[in-house]
This record gives C-alpha cells, structure tokens and sequence, in this order.
C-alpha cells in the first residue's frame, strides 16, 4: 500500500471505525451508509465521508459502504491481520484489570508479557501473562521482539523506566501515569490520565447546557463581582 500521510484527528478516529465495522460483520450486516455510520460511533457523516476519502474510493453513491471490504480494508490499514505482542510494566491495580482486559476480542493485540518488583508476583502467571521481575525487562522485550509497552508504574518511577525502555529500543508507550514522560522523537507516547479525564467530564457536566452552550461558570462567583 502506498504512504499516505492523513491528519492524526483521522488515525484516531480509524479504530473506531474498525471495531463497529467488526460488530457488523458478526452481526451479518452487509452494506452500511455513512449516516449509520454516524450514528453508531458518533461522529458526523462529513466528516466520516473526509476520513474514508484519504483512502480512495472506498464506497459508492447511493448504496453505502460494502461491510465486509471495508472491514478487510481497516484490517489490513490497521495492521489487524497479524498478532502485536506488546508488555505491561507495573501489575498493581490498573496493571491487573489490563490484563484482565480481552483485547483480543476487537483487536489483534495481546500482552504476551508483564514486569513487576513485587516477588510475590514475578514468575507467576496472571491471567494467562507471565509476570517477570524489572530485572528481566532488557532480556524479555528483546527476546519477544516488542516495541510497544503499556506503562502503569508509580508517577516517582514512571521517567527512569521510559529511559530504560527507551534504551532496548521500544518505540511506542501507552502511558497510564500522571507524568509526561521525556522520550526521543522517534518514540511515541499517548497519555492516558483516568483523573483528567474524570475531572474534564465533570466540567463538561458542570459548565455546559444540554444544547451545548457554555454556562459562564463565574458569573456569580463573589470575588469577582
């Protein structure tokens, strides 16, 4: 397939698309428009129109989107056809329901390996994952051939562990920590902050009309009037 370069709004929108597009295909759906579409990932038809244009023709006026091509066509864009081994680096509460998590179900992915300090858990097998010790880290991503961790270790640790994963060449942290790890540009990091998230919904919740008009959250506030 030929590069093609698309907004990073788009390539996080491309998942979304995949898995509804799977939960048809279970279902024995056939063709879908982009209003259904729309409908069921939430995310206007105009725009999903745009992001499938990127790629081509990849329906036809008047009769929607073909299920089981364009499920074939995500797959193979998204690189669902073969298995992504990645590891979980910190098995407390949050590492423990990750890996409680069936990705598999939606998504070729598997944690194939997780690391702790804590003896009680290192070489133990949790949820079908072996649990290493942080000192095997080097040796097991190396010898697994994975360059995608999730990272769920206290906010003091979360740096220095970047810089050793770094160092054994990972390119990809799925970062689950308050702090904004450092990494080389030709590594990448999302951010996943469960407390931001929480607080900005409940601004959301707070400050904005059905309709979706900004309430003027200070407008009787005493010291400011």
């Amino acid at each position: 397939m030929a590069e093609i370069k698309i907004p990073k709004a788009t390539a996080r929108r491309l998942p979304l698309y995949y898995r509804y597009l799977q939960f048809l295909h279970d279902g024995e759906k056939k063709k879908v428009s982009s209003a259904e579409l729309s409908e069921a990932v939430k995310v206007d038809s105009a725009t999903i129109r745009r992001d499938f244009s990127y790629f081509g023709a990849l329906g036809k006026r008047g009769y929607g989107y073909d299920v089981d091509s364009l499920l074939t066509f995500f797959k193979r864009l998204l690189n669902q056809d073969h298995l992504t081994n990645v590891a979980l680096v910190g098995v407390g509460n949050l590492g423990h329901a990750l890996l409680n998590y069936n990705f598999r179900q939606t998504n070729n992915i598997r944690i194939s390996a997780a690391f702790d300090v804590d003896p009680d858990l290192t070489g133990t097998i949790q949820s079908g994952v072996p649990i290493y010790p942080m000192a095997q880290l080097k040796e097991q991503l190396r010898a697994q051939q994975i360059d995608i961790v999730i990272l769920t270790v206290p906010i003091e640790q979360a740096q220095e562990i970047t810089d050793e994963l770094v160092k054994v060449g990972i390119k990809g942290i799925l970062n689950f920590t308050p702090l904004r790890v450092n990494v080389p540009d030709d590594v990448r990091v999302h951010n996943v902050d469960l407390a931001n998230e929480l607080q900005t919904l409940i601004y959301f919740l707070d400050n904005f009309n059905e309709d979706g008009t900004l309430i003027n959250p200070l407008a009787n506030d005493p010291l400011l009037n």
